[in-house]
């Protein structure tokens, strides 16, 4: 007997999950989304990441155990799916000697470490030499990373869920449990994957007042560095950082970028952008051609982001909602490509339990 589910949501997350459980041939799946890969829009969070594999978990965290499983499955689809849009690149993270602790909104300025725990997890870590370090820096941290074409991968997603079966709709609920009586087999689904992010925050049946949002601005430019490179703290304002990523496969590189929590606006600001500029030349001088300034960056286009926060970090558990079975994975903030391997893992076994539990009913 087939199972029937239901996967809200089209992001990174949704996407991952609904790959992964595709991967069984008894179950059926429904993904139900308001946005699509290829749609831009602020309440659609996957599209405007950068994004790249720099993995903070604090020690002893879910969100380490989830960065840790997701390295291998993200390297082996950048070895083994050239058209999948990630590729290798060697990123180098700045620790500035005033920042001794974490300033952005998710934990993601880490503090100093002269042997962080993934460097037994990524290719090539090593320290760069003293010498080698500005006045103002502390420590440079240099490994093998992995950058995302965001508007390649997504679709790749897609396709690799297609080809297991998957069937994709557009729908908007405001309910969670009314997405039960949308699987395209016409059969209640046995299971809803709720994976709506900070959407999350107002659909009923689930209402998480835990989630809010960290306003992410952006700009792309077809300049290349040649390496990934982050800075732990700026010191223009607090709830600014910089980070210079290029995408895989023509896809540009992403400088950004900013961490406003609870701000809504979906409008570039033109005062951050050009901070944004200023501060990837200052720290990364091989973007822009010798003297050349913010003028020497070929700009894309301006983009801003709402990343899913949730206060307690995200929320994957299993959940009954008027009778019908929901696994929850949603509030994911600035990790959730870099996480999306473990955390979808985590629903899935979530789901296999409910499904399991149902056929004991039965039987």
């Amino acid at each position: 007997m087939p199972n029937n589910i239901v996967v809200l949501g089209a992001g990174v997350s949704g996407l991952t999950t609904a790959y992964l459980l595709s991967k069984d041939p008894t179950n059926k799946l429904t993904i139900l989304a308001k946005h699509m890969p290829g749609d831009y829009d602020i309440e659609y969070a996957s599209p405007w990441a950068g994004a790249d594999y720099l993995p903070f978990g604090k020690e002893g965290s879910n969100q380490r155990k989830w960065e840790r499983a997701s390295w291998p499955a993200l390297k082996k689809i950048a070895e083994k799916f050239p058209e999948a849009g990630l590729h290798f690149r060697n990123s180098l993270i700045y620790k500035r000697k005033k920042v001794q602790g974490p300033a952005s909104s998710d934990g993601s300025s880490k503090a100093v470490q002269p042997h962080p725990w993934y460097a037994d997890v990524v290719p090539n870590f090593k320290l760069v030499s003293q010498d080698q370090l500005a006045p103002d820096i502390d420590s440079v941290e240099s490994f093998t990373s992995i950058c995302i074409n965001t508007a390649i991968y997504l679709p790749w997603l897609v396709g690799q869920c297609v080809k297991n079966g998957v069937i994709f709709n557009r729908a908007f609920f405001k309910h969670v449990a009314e997405a039960a009586g949308s699987h395209h087999s016409g059969q209640k689904a046995d299971v809803i994957v709720n994976c709506t992010g900070l959407s999350s925050k107002f659909l009923y049946g689930v209402r998480d007042d835990k989630l809010y949002p960290d306003r992410g601005q952006i700009v792309i430019v077809r300049n290349d560095p040649g390496s990934i490179v982050s800075v732990s703290e700026t010191e223009d304002r607090k709830e600014e950082v910089s980070y210079i990523m290029t995408r895989a496969a023509g896809g540009g590189t992403v400088i950004g970028g900013s961490h406003h929590k609870h701000d809504w606006n979906a409008l570039p600001d033109p005062n951050l952008a050009n901070r944004i500029m200023q501060r990837a030349i200052a720290i990364c001088p091989q973007l822009v051609k010798k003297g050349q300034g913010i003028e020497g960056l070929d700009i894309v286009r301006y983009g801003v982001g709402l990343r899913p926060m949730r206060d307690g970090g995200p929320r994957i558990e299993k959940d009954q909602v008027e009778g019908v079975s929901v696994v929850h994975n949603y509030g994911h903030g600035g990790f959730g490509y870099q996480a999306s391997f473990g955390c979808a893992a985590m629903a899935t076994s979530l789901v296999e339990e409910v499904l399991s539990n149902k056929m004991r009913v039965k039987l």
